[in-house]
């Protein structure tokens, strides 16, 4: 019997079809997906934790404060050795990004995305640091050092000035450069640069 390429391909297509639709009906069949009979419920203390999120206008915002000089010091310990003692020139081999620098890059062909020339709200700054850094230990600084690294890094940048004490009262209504890079999106997105090739 002669086969071509174009019935092996037809071949080839029921067998997958026909063992993904097996292997979701099994799946189902076993409980896949469902109870796993691990874990514990999470206790309001737990989400408290983890629910850390500041929103733009400052909203969610913990307690606490944090100088350029307290700034000074929490980033050097913590975040220098990855992104550099100037912020502008992370340290090789660490993946790090750099920091400050690249105002006015962003519609030229070699965008240089830091805090200082990408990010829209300090806000954000400070819920990435808190959640993600230091990278050895995310999660281990306290509000008060998040604060403090945020004024340090927004003051070299040039955002605020290095007598501005950034708190919760404040990180909402911090101006920075590129609040305007993004694109409102009404249903409910908020800044979002993907909706703008979207209807």
């Amino acid at each position: 019997m002669y086969i071509t390429i174009k019935n092996i391909n037809r071949i080839f297509l029921f067998l997958f079809l026909f063992s993904f639709v097996q292997l979701t009906t099994l799946n189902a069949e076993s409980g896949y997906g469902g109870p796993y009979g691990f874990g514990t419920p999470a206790s309001p203390e737990l989400i408290k934790k983890w629910d850390i999120d500041v929103m733009p206008d400052g909203r969610g915002a913990p307690q606490g404060r944090g100088s350029y000089e307290e700034g000074k010091t929490a980033y050097l310990q913590n975040c220098a050795s990855c992104h550099g003692i100037d912020m502008s020139k992370p340290t090789k081999g660490t993946g790090a990004a750099a920091l400050r620098g690249g105002r006015g890059s962003l519609a030229s062909g070699k965008p240089n995305k830091t805090v200082e020339s990408y990010w829209p709200y300090a806000s954000t700054v400070f819920d990435y640091v808190k959640r993600a850094m230091p990278f050895h230990a995310p999660g281990s600084l306290n509000d008060n050092q998040v604060y403090s690294i945020v004024a340090y890094i927004l003051a070299e940048g040039n955002i605020i000035s290095k007598d501005t004490v950034v708190s919760a009262s404040n990180i909402g209504k911090i101006e920075m450069p590129n609040k305007d890079g993004f694109i409102w999106f009404e249903g409910g997105g908020g800044h979002r640069p993907d909706v703008y090739n979207y209807d």
